[in-house]
């Protein structure tokens, strides 16, 4: 049944209990996978925590994985002693070509993942709890009409002493936000539309192109919405989540990634898409007036895994 325009169904992340999922699971398989760049501080108690309460504990999780996207510390060896599986994305389909980013690892993840439905969590996370894994689970496992979950919490911003500086969703408001609200209006009722902690199944998330950066979340969106309608995506609360702050200069690079994401599903004719690489100018204030500083943002995208020759889609035993 269609919902009200704008309005996309919420449900609370306790209101399953652990035998209840269960039972829903059946055969299907859980890939729980968490992308990671010098995170060895906290994803160590991410990948612990996880295993505890959904590996050993409730065998809801089939598979616990990190892809280590070229970090400079103690990353890889910090989540393979608290039990994940880890892979570093350059070594994951090298034959495809190099490739960098938060997008790049998720869709990495379908080469070596073998779930039904894949959860993702951040490696940053300080502030958190393991019922986030079961709350995002809880709408696939219970309605097979839905594609994609996405996270809904309070989300205040830590610095590096853990104060509490902002609220957090500053791209969200400047930039996903109004963006869906000019060109998907059904996706209104979405609180926070680039949370980074969001749950698909496979049969979706391998048909859509995937942008290499921070467009992943705002494109596996949109192209959900485009395929099965915005009946197939729902949203979960699940309380509080902290993570560390990101500098304000960081945040025009992630808003350029959003917007090309964005582009790219409208099929705007742009300058970058041969390129794959737009050039963003910000300044500095020094002596004497402002210094120009470039970065080259990555908007490409790679192709829908399905496409991809030697995909195999590494189906559990619950796909048809």
């Amino acid at each position: 049944m269609a919902t009200e325009s704008g309005v996309v169904r919420t449900f609370e992340a306790g209101q399953w209990s652990p035998e209840e999922l269960l039972a829903a699971k059946g055969v299907q398989r859980v890939s729980v996978v968490i992308p990671a760049r010098d995170e060895e501080d906290t994803v160590g108690g991410i990948v612990a925590a996880v295993r505890e309460a959904w590996v050993g504990s409730v065998p809801l999780v089939d598979e616990l994985v990190v892809i280590d996207s070229d970090s400079t510390d103690r990353t890889a060896e910090v989540a393979r002693a608290a039990g994940a599986e880890v892979h570093a994305a350059a070594e994951i389909r090298p034959d495809l070509g190099p490739g960098r980013g938060k997008g790049e690892a998720l869709w990495k993840s379908l080469h070596v993942t073998t779930g039904d439905l894949l959860v993702f969590l951040d490696a940053d996370l300080i502030e958190w709890g393991t019922h986030f894994v079961a709350g995002l689970l809880g709408p696939l496992l219970t309605d097979p009409s839905l594609a994609l979950v996405k996270a809904v919490y309070d989300r205040p911003l830590l610095d590096g002493h853990g104060h509490e500086v902002e609220s957090g969703g500053r791209v969200t408001e400047l930039v996903a936000r109004p963006l869906l609200a000019l060109h998907w209006p059904e996706l209104a009722g979405l609180v926070q539309p680039l949370a980074g902690e969001w749950a698909v199944r496979r049969s979706a998330f391998e048909t859509y192109a995937v942008p290499c950066g921070y467009g992943v979340e705002v494109a596996a969106l949109v192209d959900t919405v485009t395929s099965a309608g915005a009946d197939a995506i729902a949203q979960v609360d699940l309380g509080r989540r902290a993570h560390r702050h990101h500098r304000h200069d960081t945040l025009g690079q992630m808003a350029v990634q959003v917007m090309a994401a964005v582009e790219a599903r409208r099929g705007g004719d742009t300058a970058y898409a041969s390129s794959g690489e737009v050039v963003l100018r910000q300044f500095d204030r020094v002596e004497g007036g402002f210094r120009p500083r470039e970065s080259a943002v990555d908007v490409s995208e790679r192709q829908p895994a399905v496409r991809v020759s030697g995909y195999a889609g590494h189906r559990g035993e619950g796909r048809a």
